[in-house]
């Protein structure tokens, strides 16, 4: 149903009258022109929207999964999805970088090594699920039928939460030297946490009985599609032998130097000793640290594309062209990741470096390397036999339109934190990640309703103020920065600037205000209240200086409260960044954004 903005009008007073922006409440409206029993067959809902038409071209905040079921299963699989991948990011963190085990240290080395090569496993059945359900749309369909919001998810929720932190545990109580020789104790407690992380996670989707009834329905493919993903890490962990053979380390090894050859003057490199370095820092590169097992992997999923995609195809150029072109692909990037880390190692990190050169760091970098490799095979029409029409620009679900840009937000943080001393050197990276996320989500900010309110632009200036009042001493400038040379220094400068006043308001305003503060106002005082709190909180847990921070996230939520438009918010975030990135540049003081 569409119904024409200028019947809406004599309405539109009754928005604010109820104390919400962007809904109307059923009671309120009584004639049967207005009820929308179409989108809101339910009598329990108390929320009727009227048109798609009217709210998408006003307030595009929360509609859309609200109306559509699909739509809010899509948002439910994409927001388990942006979860997993944070979680599995954290413990990649925790139990190799912050923590040195080494599994032949443990005592149960074939134990330490079934826990490693688990993550990988994680990680292989995601990418098999992903491209089975690419390629069985009605096995897709179903799937969004079950994975429907329902009263009971919020235990399994609570479960996997609980084993989440179970995992943890050993890293908050015990010091880093002490796992190996605990490790006996350790296991049992990080298997149970694991299970319980998987278990709330796959039934916090959709209710057991119905995942094992769609599970049944897919016949013989999902369960060989799982089994594959299951015994591939093992298979590439013995795959990695092949390094042993002297031809192909050797090639590894000069490829590395002559890159390194380009950056660094004092070049090792003993390929009969699986040693190479630069600068001093010397690696002995093992089988199971080479990125040979990034071969396997590539090799095997490819065979698993061919086999799902079969009857769209064009099998004879696929093995000719796109098979071998993969595979060199993924040798020229096994020389990139071992030359980067050697760099790393040599520039005074030598920890990250050999934390990089093991498993857990390979297998993420791999499994991205063949990700990307299917999606642009799959987009190519020449090895397509009946390529469907694609439309001219994917819109993605509202709700992940504003989660996307600040997963990858997080994520990019942690890796920063992760491959840098100083987080800071890293932040252009950050930043590209930042805009290739938020292009992707474009439509989320593009269609908003912007305009430059008098009092956006004063409590914007009110908020840079404040913060800029309540900063500590300004610290020197950093060493590395200092060392740059002019070119350099200035574009690190405009990409701090860029993202601080552009990219970073608009991620944390489509996140904190246009979709927590908006999904869990319903226009209530209490609800609204909480909304205001949470939005604030989380906004502020981003920040050192807290107080201050949650200051912002309130007048930020309050400026969208008052006529409904995220864009408010957004601008008085880029006036405040705007103001605080000026007396930064002015002082020589980055510590202050």
């Amino acid at each position: 149903m569409t119904v024409p903005d200028h019947t809406l009008e004599p309405y539109k007073h009754r928005l604010h009258q109820r104390g919400h922006p962007y809904m109307f409440k059923r009671d309120r409206l009584q004639s049967p022109r207005f009820r929308c029993k179409k989108h809101c067959p339910s009598p329990n809902l108390n929320l009727c929207f009227l048109s798609t038409r009217f709210l998408g071209s006003r307030f595009p905040m929360i509609y859309g999964n609200r109306i559509d079921e699909s739509g809010r299963a899509l948002t439910r699989l994409a927001l388990l999805c942006g979860i997993l991948a944070f979680e599995c990011t954290l413990i990649v963190l925790a139990f190799q970088i912050l923590t040195p085990l080494d599994c032949h240290d443990t005592g149960m080395y074939f134990g330490c090594r079934a826990l490693r090569l688990s993550v990988a496993q994680a990680l292989c059945i995601a990418v098999g699920l992903a491209l089975y359900l690419g390629a069985r749309p009605d096995g897709r369909r179903t799937l969004r039928e079950i994975t429907a919001p329902r009263q009971d998810a919020g235990r399994w929720a609570a479960l996997h939460g609980l084993g989440l932190a179970v995992i943890f545990v050993p890293v908050a109580i015990l010091p880093p030297a002490a796992f190996a020789g605990s490790f006996a104790t350790i296991l049992p407690l990080l298997l149970l946490g694991a299970f319980c992380v998987v278990t709330g996670a796959l039934f916090w989707l959709a209710p057991p009985r119905a995942i094992g009834q769609w599970a049944r329905a897919q016949g013989r493919a999902l369960p060989g599609i799982v089994t594959m993903a299951l015994i591939l890490p093992p298979v590439a962990d013995r795959a990695a032998l092949l390094w042993n053979w002297g031809p192909l380390a050797r090639a590894t090894f000069a490829s590395v130097a002559w890159v390194l050859s380009h950056l660094v003057q004092d070049i090792t490199v003993l390929p009969d000793r699986a040693i190479i370095g630069a600068d001093g820092f010397l690696v002995a590169v093992a089988s199971q640290c080479s990125g040979i097992e990034g071969l396997a992997l590539m090799a095997a999923f490819l065979a698993v594309y061919a086999a799902l995609f079969r009857d769209t195809l064009r099998q004879a150029r696929f093995w000719a062209v796109v098979f071998p072109l993969a595979l060199l692909a993924s040798l020229f990037f096994n020389i990139l990741r071992i030359a980067t880390l050697i760099l790393i190692g040599a520039s005074g990190s030598p920890e990250l470096a050999v934390n990089g050169f093991h498993s857990f760091a390979g297998w993420l970098s791999f499994t991205f390397l063949v990700l990307l490799v299917l999606i642009v095979t799959h987009r190519l029409a020449w090895l397509q036999k009946d390529l469907p029409a694609r439309p001219a620009s994917a819109v993605l679900d509202h709700a992940v339109e504003r989660i996307l840009p600040f997963v990858v937000f997080m994520i990019g943080s942690v890796a920063l934190n992760a491959a840098y001393l100083e987080p800071t050197r890293g932040y252009p990276l950050l930043a590209a990640a930042l805009a290739a996320a938020l292009w992707v989500s474009r439509t989320a900010w593009l269609g908003l309703d912007w305009r430059l309110d008098p009092l956006v632009i004063v409590m914007g200036a009110a908020v840079a103020l404040v913060w800029i009042i309540t900063a500590p001493a300004a610290d020197a400038p950093s060493d590395w920065l200092v060392a740059l040379g002019p070119v350099a220094a200035m574009s690190w400068i405009a990409t701090r600037l860029i993202g601080t006043i552009i990219l970073v308001p608009l991620v944390e305003e489509l996140f904190f205000r246009g979709y927590v503060q908006a999904r869990i106002d319903n226009g209530g005082l209490l609800r609204r209240a909480c909304a205001i709190a949470l939005s604030a909180g989380l906004f502020a847990a981003l920040h050192d200086r807290w107080a201050v921070a949650a200051t912002a996230g309130i007048v930020f939520s309050l400026l969208f409260l008052k006529r409904g438009r995220l864009s408010d918010a957004i601008v008085a975030h880029m006036i405040a960044n705007a103001g605080i990135a000026a007396v930064a540049v002015a002082r020589g003081d980055w510590s202050l954004i």
